[in-house]
């Protein structure tokens, strides 16, 4: 909260108290000028606080009769912030939250402010449209989810009981290095006293949490966020992709959807001059929307395995050049 907006409320705090409050009195009170009150006044006006002038050597301001503060007061953009990170986070999936509460939240702010302002906001998002497609979200627990995070800063361990993709459950102590949020889920990275390994779980198969005595230290090189975009890219699905491109590892990462790959150098060096290929390795259930994505790669590319990934790109290829010559 700015300073400004800090003292519009105390403005507002100090009106309903009740009574008659002069401006220079008001002015002492927030550490402002005089002209800084008036000015804050207006302010509260424009927000449909219903703020009277009192005329005469006693005169000053005070709230209209029967007006009751909500609990909440925002501006315009303040308002406009918090329902569209609302409606933005629902559509990512990232609200870490049922639908039902992001719409509870959002129905409890607008009862809270001006009816203008409301209508104003109202209209901004049903005129606004999305160009990214809306994401199934799938929650943790919202404790869960809190009590990784007060672990995670306080670099304390958590017992869990895990449910892992097959259904089989496991008692584990994790120490949360940190939670990361990718595609609708959440996920917690941190070493895993079962496996001895670093690993990455999802939140939402997380139960039972609780915290236990003890601290740990993070590694300064650590990347929760890579570190859970490669843990997913390397789950094992139906096929193994391995294809070698003639670019570099920078421009291939940047034209693949973000957790599908694993890209790494091969580690030949450059012939005549030209580009350095990398390996891109992926763990796809379906291989009939990799063929555009190779070729919008717009690189030379090798497909080592599997074959039939070979023969999809040779239909592509038929494909364009059908079109091509008609």
């Amino acid at each position: 909260m700015t300073r400004p907006t800090a003292r519009v409320l105390s403005l507002l705090e100090a009106l309903q108290g009740g009574g008659t409050h002069t401006v220079a009195g008001l002015a002492a009170r927030l550490e402002v000028d005089e002209r800084t009150v008036r000015r804050y006044v207006e302010h509260l006006r424009d927000l449909d606080v219903p703020v009277r002038t009192v005329r005469g050597r006693y005169g000053g301001y005070r709230l209209a009769p029967g007006f009751r503060m909500p609990p909440l007061m925002l501006t315009e953009e303040e308002a406009l912030a918090v329902l569209l990170g609302l409606a933005a986070g629902s559509r990512s999936g990232l609200a870490a939250t049922t639908a039902a509460a992001v719409g509870n939240a959002a129905a409890k702010l607008r009862r809270v402010l001006p009816e203008a302002l409301v209508r104003r906001v109202d209209a901004l998002l049903r005129a606004t449209d999305f160009t990214a497609r809306e994401r199934p979200a799938v929650p943790p627990e919202t404790r869960v989810l809190l009590l990784f995070a007060e672990a995670a800063r306080g670099r304390r361990p958590v017992a869990i009981t895990y449910t892992d993709r097959g259904g089989e459950r496991s008692e584990r102590v994790v120490f949360p290095y940190g939670i990361v949020a990718h595609s609708g889920r959440w996920y917690v990275s941190g070493h895993d006293s079962r496996s001895g390994a670093v690993r990455t779980f999802r939140l939402d198969r997380v139960s039972a949490p609780a915290l236990r005595q003890g601290t740990f230290d993070v590694p300064d090189d650590f990347d929760a966020a890579a570190h859970v975009v490669e843990g997913i890219a390397r789950t094992p699905w139906t096929h193994e992709v391995s294809v070698r491109v003639s670019s570099t590892a920078e421009q291939v990462r940047g034209r693949l959807p973000v957790g599908t790959a694993v890209v790494e150098d091969v580690g030949e060096e450059p012939v005549d001059g030209g580009t350095a290929w990398v390996r891109v390795r992926l763990r796809v259930e379906r291989l009939d929307w990799l063929p555009a994505v190779l070729a919008s790669l717009d690189r030379p590319f090798v497909v080592e395995h599997p074959p039939e990934l070979r023969d999809l790109v040779r239909a592509l290829a038929r494909r364009l050049e059908e079109a091509a010559g008609g």
